[in-house]
């Protein structure tokens, strides 16, 4: 245990690392204190995986102590603190653009990032953020407005001195939206090639994860085999799978918000039926029979039962090192439900059937899987050619006919 004094805070600070065998994060960092508003003693534990996490996350405490704050207010969420400022935050904005503001923040930021301690969010967590509202095709004036409430409330943290450094102020967002808008028109370029190709990502990612944890790879199978979202993999019940005729009704996803992932219904409020292909069925009777007879029982979780979300699964098997090193530096989790879509387009699905499979609203969206590859569109001309060929080619006169007695 250890003993910081003479902080700014004016509070001394009692720090221990307690080791706690058969625990999920066995090493309990704690901080304790003497809050002199109250004359009361608080304390303030954190789990961790290793002691050097632990040890990490005290020194951020008292680096926070030493700058003025207490930590109570050093370890405030995101979520908690734009609640309690979100007046000042807002104070000079008209009142015909608050709804919208507030609005944004209530659907998307408090999800995305609302779980995060307000020193801990960094430029590149709201980078990535903003690109998974821009894949998840909100409108620019939808991200706009809700970048724009972020920024006033960690502007405010600024003046509080929370934080020095305002990490919403992203910038190029803009263009990374013209980027995603462009992709979107051709979606098929960012889709796997072949089967193979999705067999080796998912044994790489297996190989990278901590325990090579098998359900990793079998989530990236069974979201690329039925083109889905990664939270409706999350989603999926026992209940949900029909094994005589292979169907998975999807009915719900999981998705984050505030204190941690939930469950809520698909993105189009309305269940959808999806085939289930032969290559996946001995990999999803294996969960069923795993899973037992309950049938709320989820089909897939992590390594410790847990939901799972496309953040999850990128840092448990470090999804950018792994795509990288295969050449795909460009493959995002979303790209696994592209990859189906493309691959159910080039099989012959009719675009009405595809579209009730995959959930779009609008058919343009499927339509846009539907694009021949090179080879087709090559011969799809050598077959004009050689109709227009054929029209130009000389008739030949009809033979005599011969009469014999």
């Amino acid at each position: 245990m250890a003993d910081i004094e003479n902080v700014p805070t004016g509070v001394r600070l009692s720090t221990d690392v307690e080791y706690r065998p058969n625990r999920p994060t066995p090493y309990r960092a704690r901080v304790r204190w003497f809050d002199p508003t109250t004359k009361r003693r608080k304390s303030l534990p954190e789990g961790k995986d290793s002691e050097e996490e632990a040890q990490a996350w005290i020194q951020s405490i008292v680096e926070a102590a030493e700058a003025g704050l207490t930590p109570s207010v050093a370890t405030m969420k995101l979520a908690e603190y734009g609640e309690m400022n979100m007046d000042l935050a807002l104070r000079g904005l008209e009142l015909k653009t608050r709804d919208p503001s507030l609005a944004g923040r209530r659907v998307r930021v408090v999800p995305a990032l609302g779980h995060l301690p307000v020193r801990m969010i960094t430029n590149g967590a709201v980078d990535r953020t903003v690109q998974n509202w821009i894949a998840d095709e909100q409108s620019r004036s939808t991200v706009k407005n809700t970048l724009a409430v972020l920024v006033r409330v960690m502007e405010q943290a600024v003046r509080d001195g929370i934080i020095k450094v305002n990490p919403a102020r992203v910038t190029g967002w803009q263009k990374l939206y013209k980027q995603a808008e462009d992709e979107l028109l051709n979606p098929r370029a960012l889709a796997l090639p072949d089967w193979e190709t999705l067999v080796e990502l998912a044994d790489a990612l297996v190989a990278a994860s901590n325990g090579q944890y098998r359900g990793w790879g079998e989530v990236v199978l069974f979201a690329a085999c039925t083109a889905a979202h990664i939270g409706e993999v999350s989603g999926c019940r026992v209940g949900d799978i029909d094994t005589t005729n292979w169907i998975w009704t999807v009915r719900r996803q999981t998705t984050p918000a505030p204190g941690g992932l939930v469950d809520k219904g698909t993105k189009g409020k309305r269940a959808r039926q999806v085939p289930i292909i032969e290559e996946i069925r001995p990999l999803v009777a294996q969960r069923v029979l795993a899973a037992g007879p309950d049938p709320g029982a989820r089909l897939f979780t992590g390594p410790r039962g847990g939901r799972i979300s496309t953040a999850v699964l990128r840092d448990a098997t470090h999804w950018d090192d792994v795509v990288l090193k295969l050449g795909y530096e460009h493959l995002r989790r979303h790209d696994l439900r592209h990859t189906g879509l493309t691959w159910f387009a080039d099989a012959g699905v009719q675009v009405h059937v595809l579209r009730k499979i995959v959930g779009h609203g609008s058919p343009t969206t499927t339509q846009r899987y539907l694009h021949p590859d090179a080879h087709k569109i090559i011969a799809a001309g050598a077959a004009l050619s050689a109709h227009l060929t054929a029209l130009r080619a000389p008739r030949s006169l009809p033979s005599p006919i011969v009469i014999t007695r």
